[in-house]
Formats: C-alpha cells, structure tokens, sequence
C-alpha cells in the first residue's frame, strides 16, 4: 500500500506513520507543493532493498544466478525433500 501525504500532514503523523511502515511494509510518498520529495518505507524493506542492489551490482552474484537458472531449465536439480534426506536433516 503506498500513502501519498503532504509534508505538513506527514509531519503530524509521523509516528504513526512509523509505526505503520514497520509493520505492515506499506510506504509513503511524501509531497512538497504536490510533488514527490520523499518516501518512507521500514527498514527491513530498505535492508532489502540494498541487498538486491548489491547482488544486482555483482558480476560474480549475476553470474551465479543465470548458472543457477540454467540448471532449473536444464533439469540439473533435485527437490529439497531429496537434498534434506542426502544430508540427513
């Protein structure tokens, strides 16, 4: 769910709004003069954010993904029930 407010609302509502990112992962876009100037989102969702951009931004993590789906459409996988009773977990 993304919430569009303007600055002085967001302002009055900002713990609120805190409480409401954190929990539920919605986000805000916060307008000045009706314009987007700011989004506020929780930190879990920012913590993803920034981990695909660093996998996205990695030769080497890219490399590995298409390697790996290339597996999946070559049949070179087994399902995890197989892999967990090969490793006895």
């Amino acid at each position: 769910m993304n919430t569009v407010l303007p600055l002085t609302e967001a302002r009055n509502k900002f713990p609120k709004l805190v409480d409401d990112v954190s929990k539920t992962f919605a986000q805000v876009t916060i307008t000045r003069k009706g314009k987007p100037e700011a989004i506020l989102i929780s930190k879990e969702e920012y913590d993803a954010l920034i981990d695909s951009l660093e996998i996205l931004s990695s030769k080497q993590s890219m490399a590995s993904l298409k390697r790996a789906k290339n597996d999946v459409k070559a049949g070179r996988v087994k399902p995890l029930k197989d892999v967990m009773v090969a490793l006895k977990l």
